[in-house]
């Protein structure tokens, strides 16, 4: 088992930037892929950001080049460096760590999200 804590959700302005992070406890070495999602009202959980455990990152395109995904190996802590933030970044976020080989999921951990709130 995996436990996930987030935390790092605020109400911010437009043009401000947040950090998320996401403290990772248990059986981490299982893991082999870090993301983070966002839920939106009326939406699907989509995906924001994810890092494998190589350290290779990729992002939604309404996202790249503003959002950063990082990881703290020795904490087995993930972050999201959010800048530039825009109205429609608002959102639950949720951190997840799962294990996929070959594009088939076999462990899939949630943390319990955190809100973020841009305002115009």
């Amino acid at each position: 088992q995996v436990q996930l804590v987030e935390s790092g959700g605020d109400f911010v302005q437009a043009g401000g930037s947040l950090r998320l992070s996401c403290a990772a406890s248990g059986e981490t070495f299982r893991i082999n892929l870090m993301a983070w999602y966002r839920q939106t009202p009326g939406k699907q959980r989509e995906t924001v950001a994810q890092i494998t455990a190589g350290g290779i990152s990729s992002y939604d395109d309404s996202v790249k080049g503003r959002f950063t995904i990082s990881r703290d190996k020795a904490e087995n802590i993930v972050y999201l460096q959010m800048t530039s933030l825009k109205p429609e970044d608002t959102g639950i976020y949720y951190c997840n760590f799962g294990r996929v080989v070959l594009g088939s999921r076999s462990l899939d951990y949630w943390g319990q999200g955190t809100q973020v709130t841009v305002s115009s």
